[in-house]
């Protein structure tokens, strides 16, 4: 890397702790202030770096402006696909994407079973919220208020008997999920299907979306399906590092 664009790129997480003078960024650089100041200044016709009254300097808002619109270019089915369709080869299992979008949680992509028993489950059609695997890690995201609000204002149907039966259970469900990190639906939507989910996450940590290993319990155990969790959790955690840009971060055991 050329060293110019080095130390200039040095210079973004250095502001990202907080506004600094000139002296301080010169000091991080280990330059002369003039190269500093010659940095800076090129930083700041761009947009990237701003000069305060005081003479500090911080992050300049065409930086969050680019920020922003790379993220809203990100399409997280685009990036997750090729991760799903690997995985679907790897167990063989019907694998799910969904999001949260206006109170619903929707598939976004599916990768069908390779065995003839197939899902009833479709790219667009909303999940059952108090059920499914997938709706669990999304909800359990939401911030505490809104996750009580919307516990308490949903219907709770009896799909089977092992459906969520009321708020108190559903929400108790969901610290859990939130604790560890994924979740199941054995049975509680359909008696015969049994499922897992992990959560992919943004560059803040936040869940934007879920994936899934949904399986017939004539083809699988809930124990069998529960012990592929960590590859699913992998290809998570691939799906994640790939939308925010970061290196994996979660390790999971075999």
């Amino acid at each position: 890397m050329s060293q110019t664009v080095d130390r200039a790129l040095t210079i973004l997480p250095l502001l990202a702790e907080g506004p600094a003078n000139l002296e301080q960024v010169a000091g991080r650089l280990g330059v002369h202030k003039s190269t500093a100041l010659r940095l800076l200044r090129t930083l700041h016709e761009h947009g990237m770096v701003y000069r305060q009254q005081d003479q500090r300097y911080r992050l300049g808002a065409r930086l969050f402006a680019l920020a922003q619109q790379a993220f809203e270019s990100l399409d997280v089915r685009e990036i997750a696909h090729p991760h799903l369709v690997a995985l679907n080869e790897r167990c063989g299992h019907t694998v799910h994407l969904a999001v949260y979008e206006d109170g619903e949680v929707v598939y976004i992509d599916k990768v069908d079973s390779r065995y003839p028993v197939r899902m009833y489950s479709r790219i667009g059609k909303p999940v059952a919220l108090t059920v499914a695997a997938v709706a669990k890690l999304l909800l359990a995201d939401l911030p505490e208020g809104e996750r009580r609000a919307l516990a308490e204002r949903l219907d709770y149907p009896s799909y089977t008997s092992r459906s969520t039966p009321n708020a108190g259970a559903f929400l108790r469900e969901l610290a859990v999920v939130r604790e560890r990190g994924w979740a199941t639906d054995f049975g509680g939507h359909e008696e015969s299907i049994n499922c897992v989910g992990a959560p992919i996450r943004g560059a803040d940590g936040r869940v934007v979306a879920a994936c899934s290993l949904s399986a017939p319990n004539v083809v699988v155990s809930s124990d069998e399906l529960l012990a592929l969790l960590p590859l699913l959790r992998r290809a998570a955690d691939a799906i994640s590092a790939e939308y925010s840009g970061k290196p994996p971060s979660v390790k999971v055991s075999s």
